[in-house]
C-alpha cells in the first residue's frame, strides 16, 4: 500500500466518533423497521386490481416502474451519487503491473462474454412477466465487465465519453419519459394504459445498462495515479523507511 506524502493518520477520536454514528445510525433503522405496522392485506389485493394496467404481469415490476416509479427513479439517482462520491476521491496508487495473463484467461471472457450479455438480456426481458427486471440485468452485465477486468488485468477508464453515456442513461430516459407523461397527461410518471408496457421497457433497458456501468466502475474505483502524468504529487511507500539525514 501507499499513501500521499501529506495524508494524517485518522485519529481515534474521529474513529470512535465515526463508531458511535454508525452504531446509532443501525439502532435507529431497527427500530423503525422493529416499528413498522402489520403489513396490510388490502394492498396485495389493491396491486393485483390495477395490475391490468401497468403494462406488465409481474406484480414487483408494475410497483417499481409504475405504481412507486418515484422509488426507482431515486434509487437510480442514489446509485449515480454514489459513483460519483467514489470517482471524486481522487485517484489512487495503482499496484506494480504483474506478468502478461494467461492465455486461458484471456479467452474465458472472450467466451462468457455474449452468454453474460445475452443472460443481461433475458433477465431484463423476463421481468415484464416473472421476477427479474433492470436491477437484476445490470448485476448480470457488471458481473460480466468484471470477469473482463478480473482476467484481462485491464482498467476501463471512468473518462471515456461511453462510459459517461451508459452511466447516465438510466436516469437521463427516466426523467424524459416522467416529463413526457408530465405534458402529455398532466401527472409526473402517469404512463398511459396503451404504452405503458413499452415505456416501461425503455426505462428498463436504460437502467440496465447505467447499473452495470454504475457496478463495474464501483468496482474498478477511481484512475490510477498513473493515469495522470501532470499531476504533481510525491506519492511514497507507506512502509517505506526515512532515509538517515545524517548519512
Amino acid at each position: 500500500m501507499t499513501r500521499m506524502k501529506n495524508d494524517r493518520p485518522v485519529s481515534r477520536t474521529t474513529k470512535g466518533l465515526t463508531a458511535v454514528a454508525a452504531v446509532s445510525l443501525a439502532a435507529i433503522l431497527t427500530w423503525g423497521v422493529w416499528s413498522l405496522p402489520p403489513y396490510p392485506d388490502h394492498v396485495r389485493t389493491l396491486v393485483f386490481e390495477k395490475l391490468p394496467v401497468s403494462g406488465v404481469e409481474n406484480p414487483v415490476t408494475a410497483v417499481l416502474l409504475n405504481f412507486r416509479g418515484y422509488d426507482t427513479l431515486i434509487e437510480i439517482g442514489v446509485l449515480l451519487l454514489a459513483l460519483v462520491g467514489v470517482l471524486s476521491a481522487g485517484p489512487y496508487s495503482a499496484p506494480a503491473p504483474g506478468k502478461q495473463p494467461r492465455p486461458i484467461l484471456m479467452l474465458l471472457p472472450r467466451l462468457f462474454l455474449p452468454f453474460i450479455i445475452l443472460l443481461s438480456g433475458y433477465v431484463l426481458w423476463i421481468g415484464k412477466y416473472a421476477p427479474g427486471g433492470a436491477f437484476q440485468a445490470g448485476a448480470v452485465l457488471a458481473g460480466g465487465g468484471i470477469l473482463y477486468v478480473t482476467a484481462t488485468d485491464r482498467r476501463i477508464r471512468s473518462a471515456t465519453g461511453i462510459v459517461k453515456s451508459a452511466v447516465a442513461a438510466g436516469l437521463l430516459v427516466f426523467l424524459l419519459v416522467a416529463l413526457a407523461t408530465l405534458v402529455a397527461r398532466g401527472q409526473f410518471l402517469q404512463y398511459p394504459v396503451a404504452s405503458a408496457g413499452t415505456l416501461i421497457l425503455v426505462i428498463e433497458t436504460a437502467a440496465t445498462v447505467s447499473i452495470g456501468a454504475i457496478l463495474l466502475l464501483l468496482f474498478v474505483g477511481a484512475e490510477p495515479i498513473e493515469a495522470y502524468p501532470n499531476r504533481d504529487r510525491h506519492i511514497e511507500p507507506q512502509n517505506a523507511e526515512k532515509e538517515d539525514p545524517i548519512k
